[in-house]
């Protein structure tokens, strides 16, 4: 699969869009990009989150500020359909207050915070408790109070402690990546969002994924990713894992096997190494067994 562009239409009765996800869904885009900026807030769920050249992982209450045309993956990526997550996002264009507003002496610290946003900004959890009750309130508000509560939103933003804010793609010139890397890691993406689940998922198959050689594809994902293959498809799968173990019908042999591990003495190893537990420990304290 290609980097998509996402085409976004504005909300009803609105002037930006405001959208509002109370569980996992399967996603038509993965890897994508448009010109309007999104602020993303999760107050439940953790995942992957990779904006630009940046990876890591995100917990639950995270709060980013995404700059136009700069490539992120969708934050549900690699999670199963049912489980438990929510996401409030606000996406606008530049002008979608007209063509110079933000050039209001008002406006400066806000046209200060949009021109980093270009970085993937990332705020901490003094700001995202002075925010996430407005960005919930935008969810039921009319449309002139929702206005006025997005503006309030993005002054917080544009005010929160330097302390409590981090560049997530800092650095790197916009989007940092060719059409080419970018379509390329898309397809890498998919091939293991959909095969996974297969033990004997080997690096050939997913070089010829990317149409390189072995070599030439194993230092092309370190440098897109940080990881080796062999790192991201374990951390991969006991993402995955941690969702299955929640459900309490499933022993936790079948959970290993069901994401691609093929031994349960690997599992147990591989899940510890991630998550600082073993996966009994992790379903007990989850569970409140």
């Amino acid at each position: 699969m290609k980097l998509q562009f996402e085409p976004i239409h504005p909300t009803v009765d609105s002037s930006f869009t405001l959208l509002h996800y109370t569980e996992v869904s399967k996603a038509e885009l993965l890897w994508h990009y448009h010109p309007e900026y999104e602020l993303v807030y999760i107050p439940q769920g953790h995942g992957r989150r990779h904006i630009g050249q940046h990876i890591s992982r995100f917990e639950e209450g995270e709060l980013v500020l995404i700059g136009p045309d700069l490539p992120h993956l969708t934050f549900s990526y690699g999670q199963p359909v049912g489980t438990p997550f929510e996401e409030i996002v606000v996406q606008l264009r530049g002008d979608f207050l007209g063509t110079d507003f933000w050039d209001r002496p008002e406006m400066a610290a806000i046209r200060q915070l949009l021109a980093r946003s270009h970085e993937g900004l990332s705020f901490g959890g003094t700001t995202r408790t002075a925010v996430g009750p407005a960005l919930r309130q935008l969810l039921s508000a009319p449309p002139f109070m929702r206005l006025l509560l997005l503006l309030q939103v993005l002054q917080e933003l544009a005010q929160a402690p330097t302390t409590d804010i981090q560049p997530l793609h800092a650095g790197t010139g916009g989007q940092g990546l060719s059409g080419k890397e970018q379509q390329r890691l898309s397809r890498v993406y998919q091939f293991v969002e959909q095969n996974y689940q297969r033990a004997t998922l080997s690096v050939q198959e997913v070089a010829d994924v990317a149409y390189l050689s072995v070599p030439a594809f194993c230092r092309y994902f370190k440098k897109m990713t940080r990881h080796t293959l062999t790192d991201f498809l374990q951390e991969y799968r006991v993402g995955q894992a941690c969702r299955l173990l929640l459900d309490d019908d499933l022993a936790v042999t079948e959970v290993c096997y069901a994401c691609g591990f093929n031994n349960l003495s690997h599992f147990n190893k591989t899940f510890r190494k991630f998550t600082g537990q073993s996966p009994t420990e992790y379903r007990r304290q989850r569970m409140g067994k």
